[in-house]
């Protein structure tokens, strides 16, 4: 079976007197006719059929050429109503009338190109067509860049967080300015989850299954996050670490997401598959946030001491046999820390610092 040839961009030609229409269509031909496919239309209705019929379904309509004074729709209405479904579309407006009024109507309703007077000069007619069609070219690829543009950014809002460079002081327009090297301190509320013996559900996971199995459990738990402020700073693995504002954003997002894994379990129970089991550990106070690497590969990150404890007391939740522990900095700053089932565990010695840190469980969530 032979393919169908593919059809070229049509140029429609509108006017309700056969000469004119004809005469116009031959001009066209001459000149256009190897690229574009020179159509006519002896009225605004049977131009909008004509494009509800061929144009919506098989081609382009780069440009329409249309009389002013037509019987039924006139030709500023006819173009007002093309440009409502095919805004791109290049106009052009011929008449024999001046009629300021109309032409107007055109320019302000339907992004108007030109006015030509009848009888039109050949050589301005197509001169007008030139030019109209490059542009038209070059607004299609300029839309084209944009759109890449903005897939490219889409891309990079996914792989780093915002938020981050936000707090690092820029805004949309100065991405560009980010360096490397680049530091910050503030004052934050940092959460570390992970999945208990995740190498041991790993054996038990056909290989090609982990990375959907890692990324299924991720997409309960990365919108409860955003739900309450906070935004990811990374995965590393089946482990997230997350940022938050302040403690009470952290510990509501803790238990909620401790939630949201219950009901998740059903749904995997019932289908057959083990329940999965997770420790969270959060810690509040001063951090470095900047940018690390060297310069042709960096990223965002976040430093220091309040970052090392948060992760060691997620560490702690499995020795403690409970699901949620936060340290004492964490509720000191909670506005209401009476909504909040909280009990002190014994004082404990963080692996790789001298200072005991206390520890508290958040009863309210250890049944689950």
């Amino acid at each position: 079976m032979s393919e169908k040839p593919i059809k070229k961009p049509t140029i429609l030609c509108v006017d309700d007197e056969t000469t004119v229409l004809s005469s116009l269509k031959e001009q066209l031909k001459r000149t256009f006719g190897n690229e574009y496919s020179i159509e006519i239309a002896e009225s605004g209705e049977e131009a909008l059929e004509f494009i509800s019929d061929e144009i919506q379904s098989t081609s382009e309509l780069p440009l329409i050429i249309s009389d002013q004074i037509m019987p039924g729709i006139k030709g500023d209405e006819l173009l007002i109503q093309i440009h409502q479904r095919y805004p791109d579309t290049i106009k052009i407006l011929l008449t024999g009338q001046a009629n300021a009024e109309a032409v107007g109507n055109a320019v302000n309703k339907a992004g108007l190109y030109r006015y030509i007077s009848k009888p039109w000069e050949a050589a301005d007619l197509n001169l007008t067509i030139q030019e109209a069609l490059r542009r038209g070219i070059q607004e299609r690829e300029l839309q084209s860049q944009t759109k890449k543009i903005l897939e490219n950014a889409e891309a990079f809002y996914r792989f780093v967080p915002i938020q981050f460079l936000e707090l690092l002081g820029f805004q949309d327009s100065d991405y560009s300015r980010v360096s490397l090297g680049l530091s910050v301190e503030k004052d934050l509320t940092v959460l570390f989850s992970d999945i208990r013996s995740f190498t041991t559900l790993c054996e038990m996971i056909p290989t090609d299954y982990i990375f959907g199995f890692l990324n299924e459990y991720l997409s309960h738990m990365s919108p409860v996050i955003r739900k309450h402020n906070g935004f990811i700073d990374s995965y590393i693995g089946d482990s997230i670490m997350a940022l938050f504002p302040n403690a009470d954003s952290a510990l509501e997002a803790s238990i909620e997401m401790l939630t949201v894994l219950k009901k998740y379990n059903l749904e995997r129970m019932e289908s057959g598959n083990v329940p999965l089991g997770i420790g969270i550990g959060i810690n509040s106070g001063k951090m470095l946030l900047g940018t690390i690497g060297e310069p042709l590969r960096f990223q965002t990150t976040v430093i220091g001491d309040t970052v090392n404890v948060a992760a060691r007391i997620e560490s702690l939740t499995k020795e403690n046999r409970t699901h949620l522990l936060i340290s004492e900095s964490t509720k000191k700053r909670l506005t209401e820390p009476e909504k909040f089932k909280l009990k002190e565990i014994d004082s404990v010695s963080v692996r790789g610092r001298i200072t005991e840190t206390k520890i508290f469980d958040v009863e309210l969530v250890k049944e689950i």
